[in-house]
Formats: C-alpha cells, sequence, structure tokens
C-alpha cells in the first residue's frame, strides 16, 4: 500500500454522466481549500505532474475541473461508475487513483512515456 506525505486534503469522486465532461469537485474541498485556478495533476505514486487541469469556479463557488481534464479522462479510458481517490498537497498539486467498474486500482505507470496524448 503506497501512502503519499503532505496530503492536505482528501476525496473521491464517483464519475457520473460523460467522464469527459467537466467535473465539479466537493464542495468541502472548494471552500475549505480554495486552490488556484490550474491544478497539476498526476498518477499517484508517479514523480512527476503530466497533466495541468483548468479549474473554474460558478457564481455559487462551485468548483469545477475543466480544460485538461477531457485529455485526462480520454488517456486514462474513465468512464462512468469509476471512482477517483484525489489527494491535495497544496500549491496547485494533486494526485489521483483511479478505481474502474470491479473497484480495483488501475495501474498507469506502464504508459507513462513523457509525451502527451494528442
Amino acid at each position: 500500500m503506497d501512502v503519499e506525505s503532505g496530503v492536505l486534503f482528501e476525496f473521491v469522486l464517483v464519475l457520473k454522466g460523460d467522464p469527459r465532461g467537466i467535473q465539479r469537485l466537493p464542495d468541502s474541498f472548494a471552500v475549505a481549500r480554495r486552490p488556484p485556478r490550474m491544478m497539476h495533476l498526476r498518477e499517484a505514486s508517479c514523480g512527476y505532474y503530466r497533466w495541468i487541469i483548468d479549474v473554474i469556479y460558478d457564481a455559487r463557488s462551485k468548483m469545477y475541473l475543466n480544460i485538461g481534464w477531457e485529455k485526462f479522462a480520454r488517456h486514462h479510458s474513465l468512464e462512468a461508475g469509476f471512482i477517483l481517490l484525489f489527494s491535495y498537497f497544496g500549491d496547485r498539486d494533486m494526485s489521483v487513483k483511479v478505481f474502474d467498474e470491479t473497484r480495483c486500482r488501475r495501474d498507469y505507470h506502464g504508459d507513462n512515456t513523457g509525451e502527451e496524448d494528442d
């Protein structure tokens, strides 16, 4: 079991509807941490941040992952029903663990080539 140090906040997101569309994050995260308008996202236990995701807020201070999220979702073949465990480290840094419909964690480290997909 890998444990990442320095985690300030963790939350789970269950993907519903179109997993490639913008994703709303929990209100308690948006209010408690008020992260910047951009996040650096990486797979948990991976040493570098590969995905830059724009964060937007609506008029009610609801927080959403926006531009960049579709590319992340497509690369990881995310589907409705998948569960994502996010860990926030502060200063825009966040990691994610992906669990598929069998509730087993997916490992993407074999896919890391240092290149972004189109």
